[in-house]
């Protein structure tokens, strides 16, 4: 049970690719144990709590996301914002804050989680992108992949594309929609003329399973994998070897939508 009453609800931003993903992880650099970091100096003790709406893994990135702060004393947010931003290494970022009742629980208030998978088809791709865009390399059959995109959508169960947990007896998700779109996010020298993103929109993700469902895909598209297999994964799983997760730093939590503020 919650002891602090005071609570104040922060959208975040990050660049994931120096972190070791959200949660704390012994020795290692995480987004959450930044944020603690600088609350401790900011705050001027330890006698507070935080959750964040998503886990994010290791290497991925943040636009639209949220971090709930609990205390046992009212302070001035609003004053504090800018002081804690200035404290944070430049690829995390506090919108905004605002307060809510210490009885708002930000992970089961979440309705629906946006991701985003940036990714070229670019013969002459420059390093100086893949901070934010991975190339596959080869000719892609764009209508396989588009029509591939539309068998995610619905209940069903991911256990063929995520990375199992020994705790974890429940596997079913909603996908609300997905499919794969032309960017205009990135522009400059650096980038390819031409990005896309495979964009999913559902109530909540497994671990890797954005990053596995992404992969299902582009060997969708290279003619490795046949389309019904999608299906033939919902079903029955275990009788397919497991996917390679695509690379981390493609991967962009776009959105998060929230209720009962």
């Amino acid at each position: 049970m919650q002891t602090r009453p005071f609570s104040y609800l922060f959208p975040i931003s990050y660049y994931g690719a120096r972190y070791k993903g959200w949660a704390p992880q012994p020795n290692q650099p995480t987004v959450q144990r930044k944020l603690e970091r600088v609350l401790r100096h900011v705050l001027g003790h330890e006698d507070f709590s935080l959750i964040g709406a998503s886990r994010t893994d290791s290497g991925v990135s943040c636009v639209g996301g949220y971090v709930q702060v609990f205390l046992r004393e009212k302070v001035e947010m609003d004053s504090l914002l800018p002081i804690m931003n200035e404290h944070l290494p430049q690829d995390i970022r506090l919108n905004s804050v605002e307060e809510v009742s210490a009885s708002f629980n930000l992970i089961q208030s979440v309705e629906q989680k946006t991701y985003r998978y940036y990714f070229s088809n670019s013969a002459d791709f420059d390093p100086f992108a893949s901070a934010f865009v991975v190339n596959v390399v080869g000719e892609l059959n764009w209508e396989a992949m588009k029509e591939a995109c539309q068998l995610y959508v619905g209940d069903h169960d991911f256990r063929g594309f995520c990375k199992p947990s020994e705790n974890k007896t429940d596997y079913c998700r909603e996908v609300i929609s997905a499919g794969i779109f032309e960017s205009n996010e990135f522009l400059g020298q650096f980038f390819p003329q031409k990005i896309f993103y495979f964009e999913i929109i559902g109530t909540g993700f497994l671990h890797h399973q954005v990053r596995m469902m992404m992969s299902a895909i582009w060997q969708i598209g290279k003619g490795e994998m046949e389309i019904a297999e999608i299906e033939k994964r919902f079903d029955s799983p275990d009788q397919f070897e497991k996917l390679p997760p695509a690379p981390a730093n493609g991967l962009v939590l776009w959105e998060t939508v929230l209720d009962n503020i």
